[in-house]
């Protein structure tokens, strides 16, 4: 027995010395991991906005109603899912919850129906009751049709969506004297211009994405893609799931009202240099709501199937370059062009390939 304990402390003293290496072997693999986690070669975009539900089950809800009643009476369906939105607060409003009044529409003398009372321009008015949220997107659609004042909005083309907003504010539908901005802004934030074009979202196939003809327009920046993405589920839109949206496989966002480049940074954990180098922006660059902001860098040329794009007046090369998500000085060098200078109208500019020499 005596003689056999070198051997014994030999072999506790060898499993000892592997217990060990084994801790170290974990402990260097815990660290590298972290340390590539904490290293920032990747920069993940984070949205921080929370307030798109509300916005998404309303439309959801309501989108085929507007359109049916855009197509029954030529008032856009964007312009009537904002107005609901507006005006019922999504659907929370106490008007709306015990009315099942979307629009904030008043009895008026020749109102026959049931009337509820509630406090707005004045105390206890009058408003419009009724039995089901239907009925209230029908009066709407009536009421601005047989309406005297709104006459002039039905002679304007129903996928303008902005000059029904400003004609609605200049007609009198609100008191707010920023209600046309008001309508435009949650129509460009929620897509549903979308819904203009009569689309029904039953019929299109999951991850759907706007042509390229068919474009917005946001603001100072006039015809920036933003896409719809549709649910595999049941194929319904989801208008405003998230602020960050994707063109050309990249990030990117659209600049709000009270938007700084200091809380983009912090929001979506960007460097100072980044947003300026994805957008090929000086340092000084004034952010204007509408305006479009890459969140990574732009590509050297446009997606698959967007081979060129023909310009019309105004269009300039930095606004291609953005629209598109490619690179400015690929721009150029596809087209042959010097650098600064700018494409007249209807010429067409090559988006994934070298322009062909005549």
């Amino acid at each position: 027995m005596i003689s056999n304990l070198p051997a014994l402390f030999f072999s506790i003293f060898v499993i000892n010395i592997i217990n060990m290496l084994n801790r170290l072997f974990f402990i260097l693999q815990l660290s590298l991991i972290l340390g590539l986690f904490s290293c920032r070669a990747y920069n993940p975009v984070v949205s921080t906005s929370g307030s798109g539900l509300s916005a998404e089950d309303y439309i959801n809800t309501y989108k085929d109603l507007a359109i049916s009643e855009m197509k029954r009476t030529g008032i856009p369906a964007s312009i009537t899912l904002a107005q609901g939105m507006i005006e019922s607060d999504f659907g929370r409003s106490s008007l709306a919850r015990e009315a099942n009044n979307h629009f904030g529409i008043k009895c008026h003398d020749d109102w026959t129906g049931a009337t509820i009372r509630h406090n707005d321009d004045k105390r206890n008015e009058c408003f419009r009751k009724y039995r089901r949220p239907e009925e209230s997107f029908y009066d709407h659609s009536d009421f601005l049709k047989s309406g005297s004042l709104y006459s002039f909005l039905f002679d304007i083309d129903h996928t303008d969506f902005k000059a029904w907003a400003r004609g609605l504010k200049k007609a009198g539908y609100a008191t707010n004297p920023d209600y046309a901005n008001i309508l435009i802004r949650i129509i460009e934030e929620n897509n549903l211009w979308y819904f203009d074009r009569g689309y029904n979202s039953t019929n299109l196939p999951p991850q759907t994405t706007i042509p390229v003809k068919e474009s917005i327009t946001v603001h100072n920046i006039d015809n920036i893609e933003k896409p719809v993405i549709f649910s595999n589920e049941n194929n319904a839109v989801a208008a405003h799931v998230q602020r960050v949206m994707e063109n050309n496989r990249i990030k990117y966002i659209i600049v709000k009202d009270g938007d700084t480049k200091e809380k983009l940074e912090n929001e979506f954990r960007l460097l100072k240099w980044e947003l300026l180098k994805y957008n090929e922006l000086k340092s000084d660059f004034p952010l204007v709501p509408g305006q479009i902001l890459y969140l990574q860098p732009k590509r050297e040329k446009a997606e698959p199937g967007k081979d060129y794009y023909n310009t019309v007046e105004g269009d300039t090369m930095y606004f291609i370059s953005q629209r598109y998500g490619v690179k400015l000085k690929s721009l150029y060098e596809m087209n042959r062009m010097t650098e600064g200078t700018e494409p007249e109208a209807g010429e067409k500019i090559w988006l994934r390939s070298i322009k062909p020499v005549n």
